[in-house]
Parts: C-alpha cells; sequence; structure tokens
C-alpha cells in the first residue's frame, strides 16, 4: 500500500490508487485452475461380432448362379436388416478375431490341425491362377497416340479375366464339393471369378475383395472350412489373395474402382487393415505410430498385413510421407493403441463397405448367402438412370458423379510402373517443405 505521509497531494494520489486497485480486484475474475473438459462425444465401443449361424442343410440350399440383388436404396436398406448381413458381418469379424496377436508361424502350415488339407488346396488354387498373367502378357501402348493412355486398364487384363473363368472348373474340382459336384460349384466359382476385378471396367476395389471372402463364406456354409481353419486363412490364404491381386493390378494397371485418391484409407485395399490391426492388438513395443519408423517397416512387415500394407503403400507412390499420400492413414497412427484402430476399423467396414450402396449394388446373392424377400431383380429402369451395358440393371444417376464407376481414375501403381520403365522412379521423392 503507498505511503500516506507527506504532502496533502500525494495523500491524496495514494488515496485514489489504493480505490481504483480495490475496484480492480473486484472486477477482475478469481483465477481458477483449468479442469479438462470431457469429451463431448466419446467413440462409440467397437462393434461387436455376431454369431457365425450353423452350415445350412444343404437339402434346403436351392443354388443358383449368384446375381445382383441390391438395385436400389430400399433393396439396402432390406439388406443391412437381413440375417445374410449378419452372416456376412460374422464371417468377416470372426477371421478377424481368429488371428489377435498372431503372426503366420503361430499356424504353421505343416501342422495339419492349425491348416487342414483344404488350405494346401486354396493356396495351390491361387497359386495356378497366378500362373495365368504369365501367359497372358499386357498389350503395349501407343504412348505417342495417347502418352496417358498407359497408366489406364490394360486391355489383356480381360484375357487373363477369360482364361481364369476357362479354368475355375478344373481348379474347383480339387476341393471335396459336396454331389451335385455342379451345382455346389456354381456359386463359389462366381464369387472367385469375379474377386479379381471388373473385365468389363477393367477395375478393382473393396467390392471386389469382399467377393474373395464370400468365395470363403460358400465354402464354409458348404461344411469345408471349419472354424478351426480361420487362423489359417486370414494369415496365409488371404496374404496369397493379396499378393496375387498386387501382381495383377502391376500387371495390367487395374483401374481404382471408386477411389476417393489420398482421402481414401487405400486405392483398393481395406481388409488387410483390419485384420492387421488385430494381429497388432496387445503387441509389446509396435505401436500405431510405428508405422512411420522405416526399420519397424522392414523387420516387421512380413508378419503383420496391417504393416505390409504400409510398406506396399509406400512403394507404389512417387511421394516420401504418409501425410502427402495417404493422410488417413496418418491420422489414424496418432491413436493411442490398436484397440481403437482395430474398433474404428470394424465401424469403417460396416459404414463404408456394407453401409455404401455404391459398393454393395455390387453384391451377388446366391443360394448360399440368399437375398430376403422383397429386394429387387436385375430389371428395373428408372428415369434419369443410366443402365450399364455390361451389368443389366446395373443403374446410375445421370445427374451427379457415381462413386463406383463414373470417372476414371488412373492407378498409382500405373504411374510408378511406367517411371520405372522410363528410367525414374527408383526411389521416393520427398516435398520440398515435408
Amino acid at each position: 500500500m503507498p505511503s500516506v505521509t507527506g504532502d496533502p497531494v500525494s495523500v491524496v494520489q495514494a488515496a485514489r490508487t489504493v480505490s481504483k486497485n480495490s475496484d480492480l480486484q473486484q472486477k477482475l475474475p478469481r483465477l481458477v485452475p483449468r479442469k479438462k473438459q470431457p469429451s463431448a462425444q466419446d467413440p462409440p465401443p467397437a462393434p461387436e461380432t455376431p454369431p457365425l449361424p450353423p452350415s445350412p442343410d444343404l437339402s434346403t440350399v436351392r443354388f443358383s448362379e449368384p446375381v445382383r440383388r441390391i438395385l436400389s436404396p430400399r433393396d439396402h436398406d432390406l439388406f443391412l436388416n437381413s440375417p445374410t448381413y449378419n452372416l456376412v458381418l460374422s464371417f468377416v469379424f470372426s477371421l478377424s478375431d481368429s488371428v489377435v496377436d498372431r503372426t503366420p508361424s503361430s499356424s504353421p502350415l505343416d501342422d495339419p490341425s492349425a491348416a487342414p488339407p483344404i488350405i494346401h488346396i486354396l493356396l495351390s488354387v491361387l497359386s495356378s491362377i497366378a500362373s495365368l498373367i504369365e501367359s497372358n502378357p499386357p498389350t503395349s501402348q501407343d504412348h505417342s497416340a495417347s502418352p496417358t493412355n498407359s497408366r489406364f486398364g490394360n486391355p489383356a487384363f480381360r484375357d487373363f479375366y477369360d482364361a481364369v473363368c476357362f479354368s475355375l472348373p478344373q481348379y474347383l474340382s480339387l476341393l471335396p464339393l459336396p454331389p451335385p459336384v455342379t451345382s455346389s460349384a456354381l456359386e463359389p466359382s462366381t464369387y472367385l471369378l469375379h474377386s479379381f476385378g471388373s473385365r468389363a471396367r477393367i477395375d478393382y476395389g473393396s467390392g471386389h475383395e469382399l467377393n474373395f471372402l464370400l468365395f470363403l463364406l460358400c465354402l464354409n456354409r458348404l461344411s469345408l472350412l471349419p472354424v478351426s481353419a480361420f487362423p489359417s486363412l486370414t494369415l496365409h490364404v488371404f496374404p496369397r489373395y493379396i499378393t496375387l491381386l498386387r501382381s495383377i493390378q502391376s500387371t495390367y494397371y487395374l483401374e481404382p474402382a471408386g477411389s476417393h485418391g489420398v482421402w481414401g484409407l487405400d486405392d483398393y485395399q481395406f481388409l488387410p487393415f483390419l485384420f492387421g490391426a488385430s494381429q497388432l492388438l496387445h503387441h509389446p513395443y509396435i505401436r500405431p505410430l510405428s508405422i512411420h519408423n522405416e526399420l519397424v517397416l522392414e523387420e516387421e512387415a512380413d508378419k503383420y498385413l496391417y504393416l505390409d500394407m504400409v510398406r506396399y503403400t509406400m512403394s507404389t507412390k512417387s511421394v516420401k510421407g504418409l501425410k502427402w499420400t495417404q493422410p488417413m492413414l496418418d491420422d489414424i497412427s496418432g491413436a493411442k493403441n490398436w484397440e481403437k484402430v482395430e474398433g474404428g476399423m470394424r465401424r469403417m467396414f460396416m459404414k463404408e463397405v456394407l453401409g455404401k450402396l455404391p459398393v454393395m449394388q455390387h453384391f451377388l446373392f446366391g443360394g448360399l448367402i440368399p437375398a430376403v424377400e422383397g429386394m429387387g431383380r436385375e430389371s428395373t429402369e428408372g428415369e434419369g438412370m443410366l443402365e450399364m451395358k455390361e451389368a443389366p440393371g446395373h443403374l446410375h444417376n445421370d445427374n451427379q458423379w457415381g462413386e463406383c464407376c463414373g470417372i476414371k481414375v488412373p492407378s498409382t501403381i500405373a504411374a510408378a510402373q511406367e517411371a520405372k520403365k522410363q528410367g525414374g522412379g527408383e526411389g521416393l521423392r520427398r516435398i520440398p517443405f515435408d
């Protein structure tokens, strides 16, 4: 407090100062330490795995060639509330659950209890299909006429596709299918063929990837793939399928189907991220942020699907850094643990794959994976719609951009391959301001 001794003027000034300070203290709010505010909206819990229904009595199954039945939003809503939706969700999530904290070495192929004979048959079938790539080489493209044409789908893919279609009866004859074999093989062979991409559009996306899971689901419904074989399916058969697809994509430059570019998780695949997150669920030292560590990717990617996808994705980009090429993956790497990543992948599968009409309008239904009463059939036509020639009843709104097969999107794999052919693209370049 100022001294009040001295001349009268000083005394008055000191009194005014005290008064001002007193008024200021009353006006200023009291300083209180801030408490951490609770999150306004906590993330929902991870979706649980529905129970897998028992295999059906095959005498009651009416085998038929799978066809499209989701032709409208109403059909899609019927599917989302159907037993088939729960069946697909249960099968995919059960595969994911089967590899929690596991690597391929935990389910060795030479162990009959872990890898029954059908696992080896499936691996042999995929190897046989891979050999068809060599017998159907890509056609050369005229760079002078259209310099960018080589970055789009190569027409030789149709020859490969036809070769697979011709050979499928021979391949599936290796499987112990129940009689009559002609009928029981019809549905799984259709799903397997459609798992390699679109013959008409020469593209590939998460819907085609789902078809491979539906092929395996058919074998499960035929009692050929017991639950005990799920770890081997996920750790050996599915990665072999992914390897085969990479070879197909790098050979024929399949275009991404409905790609969101850098704003998507990946141009082609989704399920390796779900299964890979389950593998890493309780890992002692690999964290979500470890995907930025090149040493971790080099040493661990062969064992974990998630890390393998990151490593492969980075190898197909011309720019170094996930924040520039795959910002969604970069954002996910900030998660505290793999539980959050795995739960997010489950929700994403339900919302972005099964929950998206542009993807699910290509979903096929048969006897083993049945449609529900009231779904449409491939004969609907509507005003303002475009019907695709390669798929009768395939409808697109002419007034908006279609997510699934509207605009041709060049393949980043094709760009990387073409750059290497021209003597460049041997390494990733950094953004100047990175």
